[in-house]
């Protein structure tokens, strides 16, 4: 059984986690806006291009260099990569407005936070295999439920911030929170029962890449793009093409986060009656219809709005972890 504490790191570090990567959306129109960085909409989303490179290379590289260096290595290097972006982010208001400085610096932003992501995330995953490997399943869900709620809070947090005037405020205090969660860390022993059965001196098991894994990579990369869709752009699209008040844009963005948190606590709970397979070919459907109302919102009524953003997210809620979780037992 696992130590309570590396058990609560792990599952603050999901929340955080979470917070962190829809820091950038939840304030899009501080990006977008001719009072701050003053982005066009290509700029703002050519923004998201390093975050998802490196998250995909961060992904990919991560297995090696867990066998070289220890997952525990890899998951304060995640951490420190999400604290360098918030601390990048914060310092841009600084040279807001002062093309290109400010972009450059909310590029090297972005990177760092897709590095970040890429390297915390499957480390908490395989944090969580490891600790409970009879209720792989249900303990993933639960970890990305939490991953879910920060996502959640983050729109919150962003409204409250920027609403003061202080919409840096957000991407300071998640920053405070993952120096707690590296500073907390660091005394903890963080190991997995493959590193601690490993025979001192010997080798790394060559990486075998089955089959298999491809599929669940490209499924993967789709999910991708279908929350980006959902996530990054949801102010932006029904404020300026809709013409929804941001307060509604806001609420929108939220409650896709929120969807995404209750369906994954959802699924945990259905999988105890409903084969945990039948539910992931369920969840790309769900997706599809999201998109659909989405594309055929009537521009009068913006609860429409509201509620399919939501069923965007129940969609969204349970693909990524169950791909994850299939991925491990193949």
């Amino acid at each position: 059984m696992a130590r309570q504490t590396e058990v609560g790191i792990i599952y603050a570090a999901g929340v955080t986690q979470g917070v962190a990567l829809v820091t950038f959306p939840a304030t899009s129109t501080i990006f977008t806006s001719p009072q701050y960085y003053n982005l066009s909409n290509t700029a703002f989303g050519t923004m998201f291009l390093p975050q998802a490179v490196a998250a995909i290379a961060a992904s990919f590289l991560g297995a090696e260099l867990t066998n070289r260096l220890g997952i525990k290595r890899i998951f304060l290097t995640g951490l420190a990569a999400n604290l360098l972006s918030m601390l990048l982010l914060f310092i841009s208001q600084f040279v807001a407005g002062q093309w290109p400085v400010d972009y450059i610096l909310l590029l090297l932003a972005t990177l760092c936070l897709g590095t970040g992501f890429g390297l915390t995330v499957p480390a908490l995953n395989t944090y969580v295999a490891d600790f409970y490997p009879d209720q792989i399943d249900s303990k993933v869900l639960i970890l990305n439920a939490l991953l879910g709620l920060g996502t959640a809070l983050a729109p919150v947090f962003s409204a409250i911030f920027v609403g003061l005037n202080i919409w840096w405020g957000l991407p300071l205090m998640v920053a405070v929170g993952l120096a707690l969660l590296i500073f907390f860390s660091l005394s903890q022993p963080l190991t997995i029962s493959v590193e601690e059965s490993k025979p001192a001196g010997g080798a790394a098991d060559r990486l075998v890449i089955p089959s298999v894994f491809w599929i669940f990579a490209a499924l993967t990369l789709l999910y991708g793009i279908c929350e980006t869709m959902f996530g990054n752009w949801a102010i932006i699209y029904l404020n300026q093409d809709k013409g929804v008040s941001a307060q509604t844009a806001q609420l929108a963005l939220t409650t896709f986060w929120g969807a995404v948190t209750v369906g994954r606590l959802l699924v945990a709970a259905l999988s105890r009656v409903v084969p945990v397979r039948l539910i992931y070919l369920v969840l790309p459907f769900v997706i599809a219809i999201a998109f659909l109302t989405i594309a055929w919102l009537p521009s009068d009524r913006p609860w429409a709005g509201v509620l399919a953003y939501g069923l965007g997210g129940l969609g969204c809620s349970a693909f990524f972890p169950l791909s994850i979780s299939f991925g491990q037992q193949r």
